[in-house]
């Protein structure tokens, strides 16, 4: 298809905004008006323009709730938080270092009053809850098809490194209830709340996070605790299948896609001098090196600013280390015993050739799924064709999982 930008970043994003239009998170007017002000590769005017939208819905929004148009506000709600999402992606590149946060609030701010909206005029049942995790609580909504007393199928959305709350709307939560089944997402370490309010990096071992998940799930009256199935999107690709080795009430797993290990994406991007200073452990030299290409690229010092976050490290040599820990080995994928499916897209840009990787490696039952360019489904987690992926996806989740 052809490309609203030559820049590869500014497209993929806008790919993935429109992919949002199948559940209502966008509207393919706005999208277009708000990108057609948008120099190629400025992110300033990214930021700028997105927020603008964003601050008009959110403005109309407000005024329909105001007056009782309860089902407008929510709608505008929804789309406001998936364009402030979008500004905070490039805030980074700005001079302001609390724009980003600023503008993650933001977007917080505007899901939760879709979510209480939404319960308000009836359209949706939600409701938040707090996961028991390490001596604090990490915060999650439960979406409910069924009544409140009533064990249903339900499906978790694990994020990825960088996933919007409105990403598990749009990719999980709203097909899981056009489906019939119950659905919840949450925050996990480094993702969205946890990460900016609680300071809670990223971890490897992801069990010690989706046990906590499913021990809160197992306990409520609305699940079916012989159906709970987990979905793990972009670097939860990783994340899933890494916990379902070790946590087993899970009936069945997808990996979109299939993530081996996480740290070759950025790996890839740096010369071989310095993946030599980082092999031999001089965290000294290597930072200083790369110090001075931070200094002569804003698009490298944007990337590592946005990459080093979530892992809770301000040192380039800390992130790329703790990035290698990141890793699935045979031992680990050969212990997963639940059904998995892998999604295989066309053009995968993060982690090309590790949907296959995984696939051969798993002994569980198992299926690989491809996406491909000529259906407009390519790219890393078919960011334009969310219709097409739901369809797969849950067709194979109502297969491994039937309703009771």
């Amino acid at each position: 298809m052809r490309p609203f930008f030559k820049d590869d970043d500014f497209q993929f994003a806008t790919e993935n905004v429109l992919g949002g239009v199948f559940h209502r998170a966008a509207d393919v007017g706005e999208v277009l008006a708000t990108i057609d002000n948008i120099p190629n590769g400025k992110a300033a005017a990214w930021v700028e323009q997105w927020s603008a939208t964003a601050d008009r819905l959110a403005d109309q929004a407000a005024a329909d709730a105001e007056a009782g148009r309860l089902r407008s506000a929510a709608a505008r709600y929804l789309r406001a938080a998936n364009y402030y999402s979008e500004a905070s992606d490039k805030a980074d590149a700005t001079p302001d270092p609390a724009l980003f946060t600023a503008l993650w609030e933001k977007h917080r701010h505007a899901w939760d009053r879709f979510v209480d909206l939404s319960v308000e005029s009836g359209a949706l049942d939600v409701e938040r809850i707090a996961i028991p995790y390490e001596g604090t609580t990490l915060p999650g909504y439960v979406f409910r098809s069924g009544a409140a007393d009533e064990p249903r199928r339900t499906l978790i959305y694990n994020n990825g490194s960088d996933g919007s709350v409105v990403g598990s709307w749009v990719r999980g939560v709203a097909d899981a209830l056009d489906r019939g089944w119950n659905a919840m997402t949450f925050d996990g370490p480094g993702q969205n709340a946890a990460l900016i309010r609680q300071g809670i990096p990223f971890r490897p071992d992801w069990e010690n996070v989706l046990t906590p998940v499913v021990d809160t799930l197992v306990a409520r009256a609305d699940v079916d605790t012989d159906r709970i199935a987990v979905m793990g999107v972009s670097q939860g690709g990783y994340w899933v299948p890494r916990a379902v080795a070790f946590e087993h009430r899970i009936a069945a797993a997808i990996a979109d896609p299939g993530v081996v290990d996480v740290s070759t994406t950025m790996l890839s991007q740096l010369p071989r001098p310095l993946v030599k200073l980082l092999d031999a452990g001089d965290r000294a030299k290597f930072d200083r090196e790369m110090g001075w290409a931070l200094k002569l690229s804003t698009a490298t010092r944007t990337m590592m600013a946005w990459r080093m976050r979530p892992y809770g490290v301000t040192s380039p040599f800390d992130f790329f280390t703790a990035a290698r820990e990141y890793a699935l080995s045979g031992e680990q994928m050969a212990a997963i015993t639940c059904p998995m499916l892998v999604t295989d897209p066309e053009h995968e840009q993060f982690w090309p050739g590790q949907s296959a990787q995984m696939f051969e490696a798993l002994t569980c039952p198992k299926d690989l799924v491809a996406f491909t360019a000529a259906e407009g489904a390519d790219g890393h987690c078919e960011p334009a064709a969310t219709g097409i992926r739901g369809e797969r996806l849950f067709d194979w989740l109502d297969e491994r999982v039937p309703a009771a």
